[in-house]
């Protein structure tokens, strides 16, 4: 329990860390940012959990990035409506699940079933927005996933059911019926009483009007939703498979990572000194500094790059000379620490590459 607890805190740390930053970056309204950040931990998390401390925390991670990024998109970059933002969450994200796991998809009633999933943790998911924001009528909102679940379910169904490994091609009664409910409750809503007292138009403009507003989204968001992340799935999928064998040579790498991030830091660091200490014993020798630590870790780093570093410039030839000093220290300890690396982990890389052969050897 505790482990899946942890795990669980990782991947909303992670989700939270791609969606809050990217939803202040297209609105400045709180709502919207935790509208994004709930769908996408809720679905993250869930995913993520699904396949305890296997590879399906990555999955997690990533398709609830996706997720709470479209929805912050949706509600604060393009500023659309409740109906707009909820349609196309729950296709998305089952788009990416089947797109990574085809045989999670295997017909009409485990589309259902994950339908259904997926729309409860989008409930759960838009509660904080939905209080942060005061909206009216937020329970119906909420609920509005849960309802559109046989609709979504049925969609779905019918451009997957020529697929691989289906089971039947046609759709249970049941499925049918519950989805003509969110279109026929979206009509009763919008429908002729209030396109013609509201908008003015009757008879054949107004038929037109509802199959415009009502009929095209319910079709055209989810549809275009589901495929787009099937297809972004499907691209992602073996491409994904390399970061898995880039793990086994970071962990041989990790330890040499660190000890050359060490030395390097420890350079920087007292140069940083040495440049201050110049400066206090010879005013003048460089331009621009200010009386802090700060300009002169800076200064350092910058040097340590190879980089100017505008705010500080060095004038007199000692202030030269040591910066010159610092960029030969800095460019040999990178090419005098690569050769010791690269030399002691030869071997281990050596294993790791004839082992990753065999186990795939196309």
């Amino acid at each position: 329990m505790k482990r899946l607890i942890a795990l669980g805190l990782r991947i909303a740390a992670a989700v939270a860390l791609v969606v809050v930053p990217f939803g202040y970056a297209v609105t400045g309204n709180h709502t919207d940012v935790l509208l994004g950040a709930g769908c996408g931990l809720a679905i993250g998390v869930a995913v993520g959990l699904r396949g305890g401390s296997g590879s399906r925390w990555g999955t997690g991670i990533l398709i609830g990035s996706l997720v709470g990024v479209v929805a912050a998109f949706l509600a604060g970059g393009l500023s659309v409506g409740w109906g707009i933002i909820i349609l196309p969450l729950g296709p998305l994200a089952l788009g990416l699940i089947g797109g990574f796991d085809r045989s999670s998809l295997s017909g009409y009633g485990a589309v259902t079933r994950e339908t259904f999933i997926l729309a409860v943790l989008l409930s759960l998911g838009l509660i904080p927005g939905l209080v942060a924001g005061g909206v009216d009528l937020a329970p119906l909102v909420a609920a509005f996933p849960l309802g559109a679940v046989p609709w979504t379910a049925l969609l779905i169904g019918l451009v997957s059911r020529r697929r691989e490994g289906w089971d039947n091609v046609r759709p249970p009664w049941l499925l049918v019926v519950g989805a003509a409910a969110l279109p026929g409750l979206m009509g009763l809503l919008f429908g002729f009483g209030v396109v013609q007292e509201d908008i003015g138009l009757s008879g054949i403009a107004a038929v037109l009007w509802i199959v415009l507003v009502i009929a095209l989204p319910l079709l055209a968001l989810p549809l275009t939703a589901f495929l787009a992340g099937r297809a972004a799935a499907v691209w992602l999928r073996p491409r994904l498979q390399v970061y898995g064998q880039l793990a086994a040579y970071l962990r041989v790498m990790w330890v040499p990572i660190g000890g050359f991030a060490v030395g390097y830091l420890t350079i920087i660091f007292l140069f940083a000194g040495f440049y201050g200490m110049l400066e206090r014993f010879s005013p003048g020798a460089f331009a621009g500094a200010g009386p802090g630590v700060a300009d002169w870790l800076s200064f350092a780093f910058f040097n340590a790059l190879a980089q100017d570093y505008a705010a500080v410039v060095p004038v007199s030839v000692g202030a030269r000379m040591l910066v010159g000093l610092h960029l030969i220290l800095s460019v040999g300890w990178a090419l005098v620490l690569f050769a010791a690396v690269m030399t002691s982990i030869e071997p281990k890389l050596a294993r790791i590459a004839r082992r990753q052969t065999d186990e795939d050897p196309d």
